[in-house]
């Protein structure tokens, strides 16, 4: 994912702009892209609102930046889960389910800023720049439904799926291995939970998608 060239001056430091990244990330998911303000930001980056300006023309296209560095970090961890789990499939029902187990293991406390961000965007998508949701959008879930649909593709060559829509047929496997099946409770899920709910995901899109 390449960074907006207009969401920066060049005016400032590689570690300043780093650090009002972190800290707009830490403000926007957690207050969401209304209520956090520059002047917020900049205390929790530790710099002053004179230096976001220095890197960042307004509260929108720093909030764009933001949006695209932290998919960025997320889109290289779940191509790195595709292309271990899905490069060879030796037995289809296995590897897919150890596939979504490691899926749902990027949400952690790493990621955490990330998916909050995520929620605060589908709450208040109204306020948020049109542009920047088109960028997360492209860039981020679509890009990785794609190489997972490719990935499907190959898979289907060798063994008997049938899909008519590969990037369908990845959107329908991330819903049903999705942690949003798991029960709610607070802390991690129980011994086994994650692993129940993947094998049901899988066995449920095999049923769907062979041939």
């Amino acid at each position: 994912m390449t960074e907006k060239s207009n969401s920066w001056s060049g005016g400032g430091s590689p570690d300043k702009r780093r650090a009002i990244i972190e800290g707009a990330l830490a403000l926007f998911s957690r207050d969401g892209y209304a209520r956090a303000g520059l002047d917020a930001i900049a205390a929790e980056a530790g710099v002053s609102s004179r230096t976001i300006y220095n890197h960042f023309k307004d509260k929108a296209s720093l909030f764009e930046a933001v949006i695209e560095e932290s998919s960025r970090r997320l889109v290289e961890t779940q191509l790195a889960i595709i292309d271990r789990h899905l490069h060879k499939i030796v037995e289809l029902e296995g590897d897919l389910v150890a596939f979504g187990i490691d899926w749902i293991s990027v949400r952690n406390s790493t990621n955490a800023p990330h998916f909050a961000l995520v929620r605060q965007i589908h709450a208040e998508a109204e306020h948020i720049p049109a542009a920047a949701i088109a960028a997360w959008q492209q860039n981020g879930p679509q890009r990785v439904r794609r190489e997972l649909a490719e990935r499907l593709c190959a898979i289907a060559e060798r063994h008997p799926l049938k899909m008519d829509d590969p990037e369908r047929a990845a959107g329908h496997l991330m819903v049903l291995i999705s942690a949003d099946n798991l029960p709610y409770r607070v802390g991690p899920p129980a011994e086994g939970e994650v692993a129940a709910m993947v094998s049901a995901g899988v066995r449920t899109f095999l049923h769907g998608y062979q041939g």
